[in-house]
């Protein structure tokens, strides 16, 4: 029985996600660790989707019920999420109010004028560049936005950075983790590992929560890419404490069932290193998968690392959660100019 049966959900994916084999990944990491991907950059039509949408399918059925006409949501200026929210306000028709804070130490000259932030405009959202600089918690900028919605005569809904401290946030990444074990089914086997970036947590959190269903929730492997990993830490944790007992999972999840490594995030949020440069190039070139240098970028290298220091004993099946956000990549140009 699904953990989600009781939840209403609004359809904006095309369904499961496929999981693809990268053979050539796998052989140029010397073929002891056979990897996968579970492709949720391509999970809708909605400007180039990503693993927001997933979450969102079990917001936007309250967003109706409460009778609002405007979302209101928060991120970087790059924001994936932002461009979701936009994307989820223009199919189901209300109005859309996004703040972007200067989460990102990063000055490419087209920087906000590029990827996400050009789709969410492009998109009709009202989207309102603040100087404010990086934190996953709840932030002055969006309760003033939200506000001002109000002061216009709107009814706002509110959805918090990423849509992870909402009590519905999770609930996707539990229907993720149902998903999977379905697919194995008919692949055949089981995965042993499921790489994830975690930086507002509750794809992560969903994740856990739905694997602790199948009593294997310490085999999803986050890898921080917020750089202040206690606060990132402390929020999966509150997250998975909210969804388990909304979902009723009955009974706790231990400290141990959540992993998180915290040696990629470096030099900060939204800076790629040498490193999350190397192993976007490598995912590109031998799979043309392409990844960014905020999130799939550094989870990237993470899975790169933990298979070549042979954290993942030999055979092991590892699966990586690719969660989208490629289009900010083009807010990076530099970086890329020769390839």
């Amino acid at each position: 029985m699904s953990l989600l049966e009781k939840f209403d959900r609004y359809p904006l994916t095309f369904g499961p996600t496929p999981i693809e084999h990268l053979p050539r990944l796998t052989d140029a990491l010397g073929g002891k660790v056979q990897i996968y991907a579970k492709r949720e950059d391509c999970n809708s039509g909605l400007a180039m989707g990503g693993n927001k949408l997933r979450k969102l399918e079990y917001i936007v059925p309250d967003a109706i019920t409460s009778g609002a006409d405007t979302l209101v949501s928060i991120g970087g200026v790059q924001s994936n999420h932002t461009r979701m929210v936009a994307a989820t306000a223009a199919k189901i028709g209300m109005k859309c109010v996004v703040v972007q804070e200067k989460w990102v130490p990063h000055y490419d000259a087209v920087y906000d004028r590029v990827g996400n932030i050009l789709m969410t405009r492009l998109m009709g959202a009202d989207s309102r560049l603040v100087e404010d600089g990086f934190d996953i918690g709840i932030r002055q900028s969006w309760e003033n936005a939200i506000q001002s919605v109000r002061d216009a005569g709107g009814i706002p809904y509110a959805i918090p950075a990423g849509a992870s401290v909402h009590k519905f946030g999770a609930l996707g990444y539990i229907g993720f983790a149902e998903e999977v074990a379905e697919q194995e089914k008919a692949l055949g086997f089981q995965f042993d590992y499921i790489v994830v970036c975690v930086v507002t947590g509750s794809t992560q959190a969903g994740m856990i929560v739905g694997f602790a269903a199948q009593d294997r929730a310490d085999r999803v492997i986050g890898i921080d890419a917020s750089g202040t990993p206690d606060q990132t830490r402390a929020q999966v944790r509150q997250i998975v404490d909210a969804s388990a007992a909304l979902v009723e999972l009955g009974r706790e999840i231990r400290e141990d069932e959540i992993v998180i490594y915290n040696d990629y995030a470096y030099p900060a949020y939204g800076v790629p290193s040498d490193e999350t440069n190397e192993a976007i190039r490598l995912a590109a070139r031998t799979e043309a998968m392409i990844t960014d240098p905020v999130y799939e970028g550094k989870s990237m290298q993470g899975m790169i690392d933990l298979i070549r220091k042979g954290v993942f004993p030999d055979g092991a099946r590892v699966l990586y959660a690719h969660l989208g956000g490629a289009p900010a990549i083009n807010g990076y140009s530099y970086y890329y100019r020769e390839g």
